[in-house]
């Protein structure tokens, strides 16, 4: 059976996260739906991350199998054509090696964090950047996000209910940069925890507007527990930009 490769772009507000709910209210649901209406198939589909209620995604990738032969330009069109109205676009398909595999293949996954920093709240972004009234300091949040940069113990920055089997993890980047009036943070690693990015986030924005340090931001990464972790910011903020595989695949 041919295997083919997706990449998707989504507004997350609306959806119940990537990973297939019973109510159907998942971006896979859709995808699957969307899938059906076009070959007659049910499919098996995996995506690159589970991303959480309105979390959005700029580069997505999925897969599946089907029994029949896909021109990737028509497949393309037709599942956009029924993914209407649904706030979902599949960017690109393409034929994939039989052995590749959107989770298991995948060498690296980005995501970027918008801050909407400035005094007045978002007209037209809203659902799309956490809204941070008081002023950030962009300098010292980039300055101590570099403790968590490497292979560390993430327990305080995952969630409780996270099923990863292992807390450890390496962050190969957490970049901290003013944009305009917004603060963008991007990370890159191979995997993440549950909720990692968003609770890396919320105690950045604690060193930010002047309530940690970067020496608190060390500590509560030493800690190694949850309740040492600030407020874990908010969905609305948080894209998946792009996922890397090894070249060929």
């Amino acid at each position: 059976m041919p295997r083919y490769r997706l990449t998707i772009e989504y507004d997350g507000t609306p959806f119940f996260g990537w990973q297939s709910q019973s109510g159907g209210e998942a971006v896979q649901d859709h995808l699957v739906e969307a899938i059906f209406k076009a070959s007659g198939e049910t499919v098996s589909l995996r995506g690159a991350g589970r991303t959480d209620s309105g979390v959005h995604a700029l580069g997505q990738v999925a897969h599946f199998d089907s029994a029949r032969q896909w021109d990737p330009y028509r497949l393309r069109e037709a599942l956009n054509f029924h993914l209407k109205p649904a706030p979902v676009a599949v960017l690109e398909a393409a034929t994939a090696a039989d052995d590749f595999d959107a989770r298991f293949t995948a060498t690296a996954r980005h995501y970027l964090y918008r801050i909407l920093n400035r005094r007045a709240p978002p007209a037209l972004e809203r659902n799309r950047v956490w809204w941070v009234g008081v002023p950030l300091e962009a300098g010292a949040m980039h300055e101590a996000a570099q403790a968590l940069v490497g292979h560390h113990d993430f327990t305080t920055f995952r969630a409780s209910a996270c099923q990863a089997n292992s807390p450890m993890r390496t962050l190969d980047r957490l970049d901290v940069s003013r944009v305009g009036g917004e603060i963008h943070v991007t990370a890159s690693a191979r995997s993440f925890l549950h909720n990692q990015v968003r609770s890396m986030v919320g105690s950045l924005k604690l060193v930010g507007d002047g309530k940690w340090t970067a020496r608190d931001l060390r500590d509560a990464l030493e800690a190694r527990h949850r309740p040492a972790c600030g407020p874990v910011a908010p969905a609305s903020g948080l894209y998946l930009t792009r996922v890397d595989y090894p070249d060929g695949c």
